[in-house]
């Protein structure tokens, strides 16, 4: 590590500061957890909470409009890392679980008694599973998510929200977002007998057989933002995002990920950091980093990222 690089992203948010220590330094968890406390009460973390209102919601909206709806404020926080179990968390979990929880035990947020979606979207339900796992909430229907989650994976080994409407192939996005969302649970119950390692295994080979980004047949890259990693990530499939979760759960390091290792090496710049790129068009409570300028997030993820892959952490 570049003593430098770690100074400057440490002179950033708690958010980041907290996670360079457990993920860069290796710090113990008395440590980083008391710096991972201050999300709550400085900087973004704070910000986002005083936009919350009464009722535990943001923007008077669980989805709509991106991005200041209560699903991904909620999704932001769990990307800072506000604490599991913070009690406004908590509640806006539940309002999000109440009302987005459907007949086939997916997630779609619409009136529970709108017989016209009686099924859960497996993009937001993926999503979904990750909020509420992160954020440890103690509610049977937790389970039933990951089960529900556990019968859309297609014969591909991905998922792809699509589906209903006749998609045969999996979709990038979708097979992140569950894969996510799997791992959240996983960590959450981690007694649960449901086959999750099976599940996760085989869906990060789907990603693996797309060597992150290009198309099994022809070779060719599928779309040209998955090779862009944005500043404040969300949703949205992008190589960094998908090299974070095989970092994250540990996997094997498969040499098919070489390929996508070397771009996120040439897109570090000569003084050691990596830019922010241009997040999604769509209205936001702020902004955390400006585009086209060294970025903390894209540097913190960068850099953990190699160091699983060159066996450092």
């Amino acid at each position: 590590m570049d003593a430098k690089i770690t100074d400057w992203l440490m002179a950033g948010d708690p958010a980041i500061r907290w996670q360079v220590q457990r993920d860069l330094l290796g710090a113990k968890p008395s440590l980083y957890e008391k710096e991972r406390a201050r999300v709550a009460t400085e900087g973004w973390g704070a910000r986002y909470l005083s936009h919350q209102d009464k009722a535990g919601t943001w923007a008077k909206a669980l989805y709509s409009p991106k991005w200041t709806s209560t699903h991904y404020t909620m999704l932001a926080l769990r990307f800072l890392g506000l604490a599991p179990g913070h009690p406004r968390a908590l509640k806006a979990a539940k309002v999000l679980l109440d009302n987005g929880f459907r007949e086939d035990r997916g997630i779609r947020y619409v009136n529970p008694a709108d017989a016209k979606y009686p099924h859960g979207e497996t993009c937001i339900t993926g999503m979904a599973l990750a909020i509420l796992s992160y954020f440890q909430i103690e509610d049977g229907r937790v389970d039933l998510i990951a089960q529900h989650l556990l019968g859309e994976q297609m014969s591909d080994a991905g998922w792809n929200c699509r589906y209903r409407r006749g998609d045969t192939h999996a979709s990038f996005n979708t097979t992140l977002l569950v894969l996510d969302g799997l791992r959240q649970y996983q960590q959450f119950r981690p007694k649960s007998k449901l086959p999750i390692n099976e599940a996760l295994a085989n869906g990060r080979e789907f990603l693996l057989r797309h060597r992150l980004y290009r198309s099994h047949r022809k070779g060719t890259i599928v779309r040209s933002n998955y090779l862009v990693a944005p500043s404040q990530p969300s949703w949205q499939y992008d190589f960094l995002r998908a090299l974070d979760h095989f970092r994250a759960v540990g996997a094997p390091k498969d040499k098919r990920l070489q390929e996508p290792i070397d771009l996120l090496l040439s897109k570090r710049g000569a003084d050691g950091r990596w830019d922010e790129n241009r997040p999604a068009s769509g209205q936001r409570w702020f902004t955390m980093e400006a585009a086209g300028k060294p970025g903390r997030w894209n540097t913190l993820r960068a850099l953990r990222v190699l160091n699983w892959w060159e066996g450092r952490n």
